[in-house]
């Protein structure tokens, strides 16, 4: 089983009755998409698992035609905008006659968000391709390839482009072990409160887990509750803490000085590649004055709790930190708002939901519109007094 935040996602665009969905059929060998002649037969983006070898787990997105019409066409539309926040590679699905409007304004969208992509010309059985596409592309130095959807013929060609746009491999990508030798003893804390779900440990936890024993470290858990009791059963000290965030300040005073200290927000805000920006927005903290706005952003849309973490906690230790009248609003799932520029600060949630494609163009969204962003973990060490303590284990 793959984890969802880091599957490569390949999302296919372009009008109406390309071959949208007949590609998707070709690329994965299976007739999963609906194919009709009727345009508009996809209308929300569909995502499509599949295993695209060496890449390994990916999800295909089909998604509505760009020259949709009408007011429900447009909404259509938007919603494969929306997608495009969330995709690593597109492919534009073309029917080879002259590129309209909708397809060169969507070309002009993928190279503004830095979307990785190729053109397909499809239907290369019916038509030939316009000379004024292929033109376009090589003028502008745009990858394409002529396919078709019933024949096969070029699928292979598609898969071999995807597969040298894809980011590069992960692998390399360390949430913990660089911070201990091997054989190191690591302590982690982990509270299981009313929003811990049930028989499980959450996602963010077990990666560090597996980071560290990928790496000989020896593993140890606890609940906040057992945290002396365990540092006291170790002839030696430990050699690193790590906490939820939410039990930092309680952990924090049972640690000695000389134990590194982090929590697990913090180590994947590294492991995403967005700790040095999430630090900047940290300090926006102390900057907030009566009124100002702050968005509580969450990634996915699970049942808030009574002592929900991002709409009751962050806001009442905010409040207590700054001293100040601030006004907080809330933004769950997919959905990032428009309207950005009218908080002061974001407070996003860890992001262990999203790819990293996403989280980074949900960062560089805010700093465009020149709103400070921060996360959880960040935002609860600062208002808690721990953040330069909790930091330091990193370079930071």
């Amino acid at each position: 089983m793959s984890i969802r935040g880091e599957r490569i996602i390949i999302t296919l665009l372009g009008k109406r009755n390309v071959g949208k969905s007949s590609l998707i059929n070709a690329i994965t060998n299976q007739e999963i998409a609906i194919v009709s002649a009727t345009p508009g037969t996809t209308t929300d983006p569909v995502a499509k698992r599949y295993e695209l070898v060496p890449i390994g787990p990916v999800t295909l997105y089909d998604t509505a035609g760009l020259d949709d019409v009408g007011e429900l066409g447009e909404k259509r539309v938007q919603s494969t905008f929306k997608v495009l926040f969330r995709t690593d590679i597109a492919i534009l699905v073309s029917d080879g006659l002259a590129f309209e409007s909708s397809e060169l304004e969507m070309i002009e969208r993928l190279k503004e968000l830095k979307i990785s992509f190729v053109v397909a010309f499809n239907q290369m059985d019916l038509r030939d391709v316009h000379q004024d596409n292929v033109d376009y592309c090589e003028q502008h130095e745009i990858k394409y390839v002529r396919v078709s959807s019933t024949t096969k013929e070029g699928v292979d060609e598609l898969k071999d482009l995807l597969i040298s746009l894809a980011p590069k491999a992960q692998a390399d990508r360390i949430l913990a072990g660089d911070l201990v030798e091997r054989g190191a003893r690591v302590v982690l804390v982990t509270p299981i409160d009313a929003s811990a779900p049930k028989g499980r440990m959450i996602l963010p936890q077990m990666q560090t887990v597996r980071d560290l024993l990928d790496h000989h470290a020896i593993v140890t858990f606890c609940q906040p509750q057992e945290l002396e009791a365990t540092l006291k059963s170790f002839e030696e000290p430990v050699d690193l803490v790590i906490t939820d965030s939410q039990a930092v300040k309680q952990v924090e005073r049972q640690v000695p000085q000389e134990i590194a200290l982090t929590t697990f927000s913090i180590l994947f805000a590294r492991y995403k590649g967005e700790l040095e920006t999430m630090a900047r927005g940290v300090r926006q903290i102390d900057k907030l004055k009566d009124g100002d706005k702050v968005l509580i952003a969450e990634a996915c849309s699970h049942h808030a709790q009574e002592d929900d973490i991002g709409t009751v906690k962050i806001p009442k230790w905010l409040l207590e930190y700054t001293q100040k009248d601030l006004i907080f609003e809330a933004g769950r799932g997919y959905d990032y708002p428009a309207n950005l520029e009218d908080y002061q600060l974001i407070i996003h949630c860890g992001g262990c939901m999203l790819n990293q494609a996403e989280m980074m163009r949900r960062i560089v969204e805010a700093e465009r519109r020149g709103v400070p962003i921060t996360n959880y973990g960040l935002a609860i060490t600062k208002v808690q007094g721990v953040f330069e303590r909790c930091v330091k284990p990193l370079g930071i």
